[in-house]
């Protein structure tokens, strides 16, 4: 008994120390640019458990660039990449944000449909979106929702999370989080148009 109890005193308080730097986001203060017209909202461990228990009927998409989704990895349980946003081609560059010019993918919404048709889903099943950090599927969520989705999430913290004080996208996110990501995709997973 007494091992059992100094066991649970040290997990009380070693748990803290290794339980890392993930701070999940607080709803209830999401900057404007998060919020959505739904309302539906979850963190990247949320998310994570919602499309583990979900399956097949939940709809997970990486709204991301097709090159944020090659070269920096994807949460293992994307169902599609299908991006929101693409980068101008020809490149422009945007001068008020310091990147890149980027423009709306007019295919989203059919391809997103297309997906859940495929997947033998309706707009009334659930529909998790991921970007970098909660904006552009905040922005997303609101497109679907026009077009008559009716349980569309937005994570939050995104793929990489918020910005840290030193600049670094190092507070939350499904990286931080140490949630299973990868790398490598499946061409069922690439979005070609």
């Amino acid at each position: 008994m007494k091992k059992l109890i100094l066991g649970l005193l040290m997990a009380l308080f070693l748990a803290p120390a290794f339980a890392g730097t993930y701070q999940p986001v607080d709803t209830s203060k999401l900057p404007e640019v998060k919020q959505t017209k739904l309302g539906l909202y979850l963190s990247a461990p949320e998310a994570y458990k919602m499309k583990s228990e979900g399956g097949a009927k939940v709809l997970f998409i990486d709204i991301r660039t097709k090159g944020e989704f090659l070269f920096l990895g994807t949460p293992s349980v994307t169902d599609m990449n299908i991006p929101y946003m693409e980068i101008d081609d020809p490149a422009s560059w945007d001068k008020k944000n310091n990147r890149y010019a980027m423009s709306p993918n007019s295919d989203f919404v059919s391809a997103v449909t297309a997906l859940a048709d495929r997947q033998h889903l309706t707009k009334t099943d659930p529909v998790v979106l991921i970007c970098r950090s909660g904006d552009r599927s905040s922005r997303a969520a609101n497109l679907l929702q026009e077009a008559g989705y009716a349980k569309v999430y937005s994570v939050v913290d995104g793929f990489e999370g918020d910005m840290g004080k030193d600049g670094r996208r190092d507070v939350n996110g499904w990286k931080n989080a140490d949630l299973p990501w990868a790398y490598k995709m499946t061409e069922s997973q690439a979005y070609i148009r």
